[in-house]
């Protein structure tokens, strides 16, 4: 409802856009986008990456300047413009935003973070910061304590860039409890959380909501989106195309709204034609990370591994890819012994790794295409001069784009100008790109979209039935029974459990996951 339709005496809504557009050169990245964000109120931002929501949750947060409309807040406008909003004017009206990449300062403590917004004054229409350490601490045990993180002091005083990702992405989130803010848009908050997490956060959400807090949603995935409840902004190709009750329509019909077409939630994985034994994985030891582990692969299967952020599993797949070598045990690829001790031996037997975040540890965001894909294999594309031939590495990035339904107008623009679903196939082109054997995959799809995923899910259906080996380590549940044959559970350093995929439930996989008894189940 807009103010013009709302009751005589009803209060205006906290915000509200109007006639928003944006461009960037010739793309029309937002196509007169009007919405309203009533106080206390849950809002899910949905579409396909490309559709413009980054571009309009920038514009409501201050961050990016429109080039027409205006907002609104409590009914009066921020000024000719959407843009005129401004950084510090959104901060003023209680605006606070997780973004996918967090945004911390990754040199500053937790407490810093997490504090960091009632630390800033402004002065002559510029931010300065003070130093108050007892009541920046105070006000980051507080927050801490609401998304369940540590609250000592040495959790406080650590610096950031040294916890995990997941630990990090609640701290981003914990900042917006601190703040006391009246609009909270969080980029794709549960990206790298367990379910657990995940549970704990949808708490948080709905005591914001409780004090009248208004939290927009920028995500992807459909459950959460149900188990909240609230209201659904469906944009595609810089428009909005339909404002919706969550809980009035089912996740198929989210999906052809958000992508203009039928997406399938039944399993990819179809009558597997299964070799022999490639991988075979004995008593491997990576010190506190994970202990006694062992696992075998077929040839074209597609093997998953799961478990809470402590169970191992991330470790060991930097383990089985050279990243963190393991301290002792046996990996046998094709009946050859190896040992790799970083990811160049890796690439040697024939080991791809995809990691977990895309931005900071795969892509090198401002580099071309061309450059990201052909990074493992320049040395095969020197000309009889010993010079990398442009030729020769453009025609292979143009195969990799071409094969893997890339949309892009040229291969020499910059990865960071693509959507998430294009860049997550960016680096998965690089790492095919060597011919591997065994592809391990860490999160395919984090932060990729519902038809970014289906597309992914069918490349990597299409791998396994080349022949290759898939390994999948992931905590998307729905991701591991659609694509995998079997999903082997891991808590506490060690493999738990061992199911067949077909069939299988996601609370069987909970189940297993609580644990503490070695059950396999074959």
């Amino acid at each position: 409802m807009s103010t013009t339709d709302a009751l005589p005496n009803a209060p205006p809504p906290f915000l509200e856009a109007r006639n928003v557009r944006k461009s960037f050169g010739g793309v029309k990245a937002l196509k007169d986008v009007s919405l309203v964000i009533e106080a206390g109120q849950i809002y899910h931002l949905m579409g396909e990456n490309g559709c413009g929501k980054s571009t309009l949750i920038k514009i409501l947060s201050g961050a990016q300047l429109a080039d027409e409309g205006q907002i609104l807040i409590d009914g009066q406008p921020t000024g000719e413009q959407a843009g005129d909003l401004g950084a510090i004017g959104a901060l003023r009206a209680g605006i606070e935003t997780v973004y996918q990449d967090l945004s911390l300062l990754p040199n500053l403590s937790v407490a810093e973070n997490v504090a960091f917004t009632e630390q800033l004054v402004e002065a002559s229409g510029r931010l300065a910061r003070r130093l108050d350490v007892a009541a920046l601490h105070e006000t980051a045990r507080r927050a801490l304590a609401e998304v369940h993180l540590p609250t000592d002091r040495a959790f406080l005083t650590r610096r950031t860039d040294t916890l995990p990702l997941a630990t990090r992405q609640l701290i981003a989130i914990a900042r917006t409890v601190a703040s006391e803010a009246r609009l909270v848009i969080m980029d794709e908050p549960t990206t790298s959380l367990t379910r657990q997490e995940v549970d704990n956060l949808l708490k948080v959400v709905e005591r914001m909501r409780g004090k009248g807090v208004a939290v927009l949603f920028v995500t992807h995935k459909l459950d959460e989106c149900k188990s909240l409840g609230g209201r659904a902004i469906i944009m595609r190709d810089g428009l909005k195309v339909a404002e919706l009750d969550v809980a009035a329509h089912s996740k198929a019909e989210f999906s052809r709204w958000m992508t203009g077409r039928e997406i399938s939630e039944t399993r990819y994985r179809t009558d597997p034609k299964l070799d022999e034994v490639m991988l075979d994985v004995e008593k491997l030891d990576g010190g506190h990370a994970f202990q006694d582990v062992s696992l075998s692969l077929k040839k074209g299967e597609i093997l998953g591994v799961t478990g809470l952020l402590d169970s191992g599993r991330n470790e060991l797949a930097l383990a089985l890819a050279g990243v963190k070598p393991a301290l002792s045990g046996r990996i046998r690829l094709n009946g050859e012994e190896i040992s790799p001790r970083s990811t160049a031996e890796a690439i040697q037997h024939g080991i791809g790794y995809v990691p977990e975040d895309r931005l900071t540890e795969g892509l090198f965001l401002e580099k071309p295409i061309q450059d990201n894909i052909t990074l493992p294999i320049l040395d095969r594309l020197r000309n009889a001069f010993g010079m990398i031939s442009p030729r020769r590495a453009r025609k292979r990035a143009e195969e990799s784009v071409s094969d893997l339904q890339i949309v892009a107008p040229d291969v020499t623009i910059p990865v960071q100008s693509l959507s998430g679903g294009n860049q997550q196939r960016v680096l998965i082109g690089r790492w095919l790109t060597i011919n591997p054997k065994l592809l391990i995959l860490h999160g395919p799809t984090v932060g990729v979209d519902v038809g970014s995923k289906d597309t992914i899910f069918r490349i990597i259906q299409r791998l396994a039935d080349d022949g290759m080996g898939v390994i999948i380590i992931s905590d998307d549940l729905p991701e591991l029974l659609q694509n995998c044959d079997r999903i082997l559970v891991m808590r506490q350093g060690r493999v738990v459990a061992a199911h067949k995929a077909d069939g299988l439930t996601e609370d069987a996989i909970y189940q297993s996951m609580a644990s503490t008894s070695k059950e396999i189940a074959q």
